[in-house]
């Protein structure tokens, strides 16, 4: 029998095997102080902005944001017919077809933005530093 083969690797030193590890954790940051700590420089954080958890007022942030998902949906597909049309990939049939479809649904999520008091740059959400959810209206 080889005795490499067979042999236990030398005991290593537990307090060796924690080093990196601890070493690691000093390399982490800090968590940020909840709102309303105090933070290392010695600043009170603010309290963050409170969701209004008002039933009705959940009930319409819910449907603005099914609407705004829906009215993103659509204007991928409407870009994906374009990408088509402009390829060439379609008969004038099927492109005939295809804006028959998109100016239908464009004109019923007009309607249903009116039906609960939106208009589609309503739908339009702010991602703050990545700008705006929606392109904007050509």
């Amino acid at each position: 029998m080889n005795p490499e083969h067979g042999a236990q690797p030398p005991p290593r030193d537990p307090d060796a095997l924690g080093a990196p590890l601890a070493h690691a954790f000093r390399l982490l940051q800090a968590p940020p102080a909840r709102p309303g700590e105090i933070a290392r420089s010695g600043e009170i954080r603010p309290p963050a902005h409170r969701i209004c958890t008002d039933p009705d007022a959940a009930g319409e942030d819910l449907l603005k944001l099914v609407l705004t998902i829906v009215e993103l949906l659509r204007q991928l597909i409407e870009r994906q017919a374009l990408r088509r049309v402009d390829a060439g990939d379609l008969t004038d049939e099927e492109e005939e077809e295809l804006g028959a479809t998109l100016l239908a649904l464009h004109d019923r999520m007009t309607d249903l933005c009116a039906e609960h008091g939106y208009t589609l740059e309503d739908l339009n959400l702010d991602l703050g530093p990545l700008g705006p959810l929606l392109p904007p209206a050509d």
